[in-house]
């Protein structure tokens, strides 16, 4: 980051303040214990950082840098005044001198721990600011803005991992279809395999081997087969594919859907009608964000989950639907802007133009079968945008 971007990001982040009407953001950090702080800021994390240290951006005039007298350059590459402290009081006469006048200040905070991806900032740093008589507000919506908001290139890589992940669908049903016809052995942790090979093949990497699960397996969301814990697959069983996936390019970013198939010329009643029921709720959530688009209506990421809850809920099935509906999608698979949740968290976050989260929502009927449709959104300027098209419409016969 060159020092005409640092000092351009730190004008956005103050413009970002005042207009949350906050006094200034702290960012503080020991041992890597914040990587929020090390995204936002662009800061090196290979170099060495063994003592606590900490950048304060106010809303108007000069950042505050504050660190330790045996690792003074390690906050260099920011803009800013530097305060060195040895002894831990003058940590504290530091920090409290460099807030000076401030009454409000965002940290990485989450009130009772509602959305823990922001909750990175320890509870004695909280306590120690506010004895210096500062309200300490959630930094949420700040990181969503500096960190999960996309750049055109990387909606580029997205758009490119999104095409090929929804080709790699359609290559693994078909080979599990010529496998089974064939004779050949298929099981989960093969066709895991060809799914590996293919991100390969397209210049994708991941974080994680894809999801492969047939019949029972299928109901644990996060069942993930090997080499040693692999189910065969043949004619009559039902199998979901869960891949996600990005270019190796810096700042790209993850493209991320899920499929089912049944091994047979015909779907089985009881199959499509559980996949109905996931595709309702699914499909309520994108009309909910598309509506409060057209509307101008501010939208977060709970109200999302509940339009697909409510659904799934209405159907019969919401007591099987035991995740939360979707998640920020970033450089990593799980990224740090607002998921789409009022199960596991209430994310009271605003979805923001030019970020991107899944819509997956799910029903698993234990020791049976499990269903989830995942999808991609990202609100673009001109409205929201399903990413990997066709999405799917019913469960693929994969032996027709």
């Amino acid at each position: 980051m060159s020092d005409r971007t640092k000092l351009d990001l730190i004008a956005r982040i103050q413009d970002a303040l005042r207009g949350e009407s906050l006094d200034g953001w702290l960012f503080c950090s020991f041992r890597g214990s914040d990587p929020i702080a090390a995204n936002v800021l662009g800061l090196d994390r290979s170099q060495i950082a063994t003592r606590r240290w900490s950048y304060y951006v106010p809303a108007d005039g000069e950042p505050q840098k504050i660190v330790h007298a045996i690792e003074t350059r390690v906050l260099d590459a920011l803009p800013g005044r530097k305060r060195v402290y040895l002894p831990w009081q003058e940590l504290h006469r530091e920090m409290q001198d460099a807030m000076s006048g401030a009454s409000r200040v965002a940290m990485q905070y989450s009130p009772l721990n509602a959305i823990p991806y922001i909750s990175r900032v320890d509870a004695g740093t909280v306590e120690l600011v506010r004895s210096f008589g500062i309200d300490v507000v959630s930094s949420a919506d700040l990181v969503q803005r500096f960190e999960a908001v996309w750049s055109r290139d990387q909606l580029d890589t997205h758009l490119y991992a999104a095409r090929n992940l929804r080709e790699i669908v359609d290559e693994a049903f078909r080979e599990v279809g010529r496998r089974v016809r064939k004779g050949i052995a298929a099981d989960e942790f093969g066709i895991q395999e060809f799914i590996w090979d293919q991100y390969g093949r397209r210049g994708l990497i991941s974080s994680d081997r894809p999801i492969v699960a047939v019949n029972a397996h299928s109901a644990d969301p996060h069942y993930m087969p090997d080499r040693e814990h692999t189910a065969p697959i043949g004619e009559g069983d039902f199998l979901l594919i869960d891949i996600w996936a990005r270019k190796p390019d810096a700042g790209a970013v993850y493209g991320d859907i899920t499929w089912t198939g049944f091994l047979g010329e015909a779907v089985p009643e009881r199959h499509e009608k559980i996949f109905q029921i996931v595709r309702a709720g699914r499909d309520a959530a994108i009309a909910l964000v598309r509506n409060a688009h057209s509307e101008g209506r501010t939208l977060h990421g709970w109200e999302v989950d509940d339009a697909a809850r409510q659904s799934i809920t209405a159907a019969g099935y919401g007591k099987q639907f035991i995740h939360r509906t979707g998640h920020s999608i970033h450089e990593e698979d799980h990224g740090n802007g607002a998921n789409i949740d009022n199960l596991e968290t209430r994310d009271d976050r605003t979805l923001l133009e030019g970020t991107c989260f899944s819509i997956e929502p799910g029903v698993y009927l234990a020791g049976d079968f499990g269903v989830r449709s995942e999808v991609d959104v990202y609100l673009g300027e001109n409205g929201p945008v399903v990413t990997g098209t066709p999405i799917q419409e019913r469960v693929v016969p994969i032996l027709r």
